[in-house]
């Protein structure tokens, strides 16, 4: 009820106050709190002790049946009371309140004696004692509310004097048993219990607690009892307009948290007359019934498909994010493997470029050297008494043949070799082979006479390893 004008509006339908002004400033004037306006509204203005203190004991009249067309109402309050003037409530209300404070200590003094009865029967429970029908155990005792609270003691109440046999009473609120009903697309079968008339004992025991009756209640309804000595069952004695009792009544959550009052049924009853108008009212509810259940399972079906399709949608959207990242994976390695080719290419190209290079160097080189070597043997000299005539062979079969003076030293000869470029080492050793003669390094400043190649010479180019 978090709304102010839900508050205001279940406020009228619980009291029967018309006046919404009056009603605001009831509820302005207890914090808004909704449970606490309507107790001590209700304590100073109505009490079931009182109320039901005039009823007969007897009747002489035969029972009837109230049946209301099944049309949204809200939960009116009935009874002979009727809402208090404004200006007597504004003058009253600084007394309701301070006597509706002494009443919630006194009910919490009450509430906690009830707890802790309520959780040693639950630690019962909890073991294995305490089971409820059918050999089921009771629901754990958590957390709940003084409506729940309620409930529950009506149902062991009722279980204690009438047998386990009954309609299948939910420890819960009215509005939770509301609520239950609409989501079970049922119908709610509310039993108020009025311990002290005459009737209830013989109602209880031959009608409520008939086992055919039961099995259909059970079975087509969500089932909701209240004793009218306890705070909501009173209450709910005033919103229905119970008027005789025994009081039984089908109800169906509407919207804007009002209800349907669809049958109301007073008096005692027996079974089969109980039966019959549930069954009527039970085919006359129907088609609302199976169209809310038909619109549910529509909703549902298509909050399925959403999520379906949804799934789908994703699984599709993670297939192609995976797709994309396996292709940006894919061409981030062929980048990379490209990257590195080139990266190869340049450093052979380079290699190459820089041996290209060095070669060119080294060939320049050999060039100078040689052309070096050419300029210091000067021209070649002509036949004479003091001239070698010198041949050299190659390894290759190739001949060359100068002419020197006799004077010239054996280094000349390498130099004239050297300056010629037809080897392409640069550790060799000229050799003559009659006698075999190995003109080294030690003989290299040897003139040609000297070294007994005068006046002439045939040597032959031997390769150091």
């Amino acid at each position: 009820m978090g709304d102010v004008a839900d508050k205001i509006a279940y406020f009228q339908a619980i009291t029967g106050v018309e006046d919404a002004d009056l009603c605001t400033e009831i509820l302005a004037a207890h914090g808004w709190d909704l449970e606490l306006a309507i107790s001590v509204f209700t304590s100073q203005n109505h009490h079931p002790a009182t109320e039901y203190a005039s009823e007969p004991t007897t009747s002489n009249t035969p029972p009837t049946s109230t049946n209301q067309p099944p049309a949204e109402t809200g939960l009116v309050a009935g009874g002979s009371v009727g809402p208090p003037r404004l200006a007597w409530k504004i003058i009253t209300l600084p007394f309701s309140i301070i006597s509706g404070s002494l009443g919630l200590i006194s009910g919490a003094v009450g509430l906690g004696v009830w707890a802790a009865g309520g959780v040693l029967s639950y630690s019962m429970r909890m073991i294995g004692f305490n089971l409820g029908r059918n050999g089921e155990s009771s629901s754990p005792l958590v957390s709940i509310s003084a409506s729940a609270a309620e409930a529950m003691s009506f149902v062991d109440s009722f279980d204690r004097d009438f047998g386990s046999i009954r309609p299948s009473f939910i420890a819960e609120g009215f509005m939770d048993a509301l609520q239950r009903s609409r989501h079970e697309f049922k119908l709610l079968f509310v039993y108020l219990h009025s311990p002290e008339h005459p009737d209830t004992p013989m109602f209880c025991e031959r009608t409520l607690c008939n086992e055919a009756l039961v099995a259909f209640i059970n079975e087509n309804f969500v089932a909701w009892g209240g004793s009218i000595r306890a705070s909501e069952g009173f209450k709910m004695s005033n919103s229905l307009k119970a008027s005789r009792f025994p009081f039984c009544a089908v109800v169906m959550a509407a919207t804007n948290q009002r209800t349907a009052l669809l049958q109301q049924v007073e008096g005692p009853k027996s079974p089969d007359e109980l039966l019959t108008a549930l069954q009527r009212v039970l085919e006359e509810s129907a088609p609302v019934l199976v169209s809310a259940r038909l619109e549910a399972e529509e909703r549902r079906n298509n909050i399925r498909l959403r999520e379906e399709q949804d799934a789908a949608y994703r699984a599709a959207l993670e297939a192609d994010q995976a797709r994309e990242r396996q292709r940006q994976e894919e061409q981030e390695r062929q980048e990379r493997e490209a990257a590195e080719a080139e990266r190869k290419r340049k450093e052979e190209e380079e290699a190459r470029e820089r041996a290209a290079r060095e070669a060119a160097e080294r060939e320049a080189a050999l060039a100078k050297m040689r052309e070096e070597k050419l300029q210091s043997l000067g021209p070649e000299p002509a036949k004479g008494p003091d001239v070698t005539q010198v041949l050299v062979r190659f390894p290759t079969g190739e001949r060359k043949e100068r002419r020197f003076q006799c004077s010239t030293t054996i280094q000349s000869l390498y130099d004239y070799v050297d300056s010629l470029g037809c080897l392409e080492v640069e550790k060799y050793s000229l050799v003559s082979s009659f006698p075999r003669t190995v003109y080294g390094s030690q003989k290299l400043a040897l003139s040609l006479k000297d070294a007994g190649l005068h006046p002439q010479a045939s040597l032959f180019v031997e390769l150091n390893s």
